[in-house]
């Protein structure tokens, strides 16, 4: 019996150009002071709403109408990017984040987006949500940096997106599987 093969994917909000630029400026700004940190390439830094890890294509199939139904039920989203911090909060620092200050209707896309991915046969998340924007990550022990005050304004966010995650030799690639747009205001 053959095993059908699976896909790495995961559902996020995809970023506008500005704001990418804005995080790459940020970035470079940061760089010096973190050593031995690989950080995200802008183009490929995306808010994650649920991961979902090997995705069979039964599952990807399933997840399309309700994911379909969750973005036209989200209207276009405002969201303000702003604050900087590691994961874990404490001890040796392996991701670098900056935080995304979500509406309500962000938060019920995101419980959509759980449910859909349970329907389709997913364990439940058991980590709490918290919207961030990861900008890097340390492979060895790093000492925890001193971070700046960070406020990068408000961005729009309208397009919910099935990703496929595949390593590359210079970090993950990011395909789009499908793209849902939010509702329009």
């Amino acid at each position: 019996m053959s095993k059908e093969p699976s896909v790495r994917a995961f559902i996020a909000l995809e970023l506008k150009e500005p704001l990418r630029a804005s995080l790459e400026k940020l970035q470079q700004r940061l760089h010096a002071n973190l050593g031995g940190i690989r950080l995200v390439r802008p183009e490929a830094i995306h808010l994650t709403l649920r991961f979902l890890g090997p995705t069979r294509q039964d599952q990807l199939q399933a997840l399309d109408a309700p994911l379909a139904a969750a973005a036209r039920a989200c209207p276009a989203l405002e969201a303000r990017i702003g604050g900087i911090g590691t994961f874990p909060e404490r001890g040796r620092p392996h991701v670098l984040w900056v935080g995304v200050e979500l509406e309500p209707a962000a938060l019920e896309l995101q419980r959509a987006c759980e449910q859909a991915a349970r329907d389709a046969g997913f364990a439940p998340e058991e980590r709490p949500f918290r919207a961030h924007l990861t900008l890097g990550r340390w492979r060895d022990h790093a000492t925890r940096p001193e971070l700046p005050e960070t406020d990068l304004g408000p961005t729009c966010l309208d397009s919910l997106v099935l990703f496929r995650s595949e390593q590359a030799k210079d970090g993950m690639v990011y395909t789009s599987l499908a793209r849902f747009p939010l509702a329009s205001a």
